[in-house]
């Protein structure tokens, strides 16, 4: 459990103005049904995803886990969006971690996510989230469906299928938590990390009982994710409504690489003209075919 910081409580009900996006504080969502789909991946595979020795895959027995989690956020700072994230769970040192422990002692191993791929809805959204804290936001066609006995969401580029998620919801979502949860992302040649601080309910599946399809379509954006040989459900969450405060805290690293690159990394040329348009793309129509 965790307390969120005075210095947040202090400067609620004022004002900042970042990159021309004018934001009340705390920065905040609230409203907002989530899912979370967790699936066991190679664990050595999974390091070729990662992009510095410093992070490391978080280990579940002798597996790593790929984690997709969808937020349809309804009411924020900057407006209505969704964010799909697929990320590998990790941990954050000089050493891997032991297996298992990093859920338990969070702060201690650093544990978070390292974010592949973060599709939002709206153009206000990747500017803040790309410019601000490093995430590699950028536009996407997406929802979010709410049925009784299926949440999924669908995430579409140039109109073919990059991925779908479908999680069977849980009953009971009345599970309390309050945690700080890390993302860490690759942005300007530099390791990123930023943490969203979470009070909220939830429902929980888990091994057997956790029923999820995730479908890497053929858009070519994915398509390296078929090497983890992504495996059956380890867990599935649904949160009906979060309540979350983005942290203006943000920690930065240089990634130290074996060799030089030869071209420069994605950097703040592609935030530096957007705008604040709130517009979403087109929804997403591709088909599912079933695997």
């Amino acid at each position: 459990m965790i307390c969120f910081p005075n210095r947040i409580k202090e400067y609620a009900g004022r004002y900042s103005l970042v990159d021309g996006i004018p934001f009340k504080l705390p920065i905040s969502a609230k409203n907002s049904p989530a899912l979370m789909a967790l699936f066991p991946v190679n664990l050595e595979k999974a390091k070729q995803f990662l992009p510095t020795r410093d992070i490391h895959p978080f280990r579940l027995w002798n597996n790593g886990v790929l984690v997709v989690t969808v937020i349809d956020y309804r009411e924020t700072t900057i407006g209505k969006y969704i964010e799909y994230s697929i990320a590998i769970a990790c941990t954050h040192g000089s050493k891997p971690a032991p297996r298992l422990l990093p859920a338990i002692f969070q702060n201690i191993f650093k544990t978070g996510q390292y974010v592949i791929d973060l599709p939002v809805s709206s153009e206000i959204s990747v500017k803040g989230g790309k410019g601000i804290w490093g995430m590699p936001k950028h536009q996407g066609q997406l929802n979010f469906i709410v049925e009784e006995n299926k949440v999924s969401s669908q995430y579409d580029l140039d109109g073919k299928l990059v991925a779908y998620v479908e999680i069977k919801p849980p009953k009971l979502t009345s599970i309390p938590v309050k945690i700080r949860a890390s993302n860490y992302c690759s942005y300007r040649g530099m390791l990123m990390k930023s943490d969203i601080l979470l009070d909220t309910k939830f429902g929980i599946h888990l091994f057997k009982s956790a029923k999820a399809r995730f479908v890497i379509g053929d858009h070519p954006r994915l398509q390296s994710l078929k090497e983890l040989e992504i495996g059956d459900p380890i867990a599935t969450l649904y949160l009906p409504s979060i309540s979350g405060i983005l942290d203006d805290h943000v920690e930065s690293w240089f990634l130290d690489l074996d060799h030089l690159p030869k071209s420069a990394p994605e950097g703040f040329e592609s935030v530096i003209d957007l705008g604040l348009n709130e517009t979403w793309l087109a929804p997403p129509s591709a088909p599912v075919l079933r695997e």
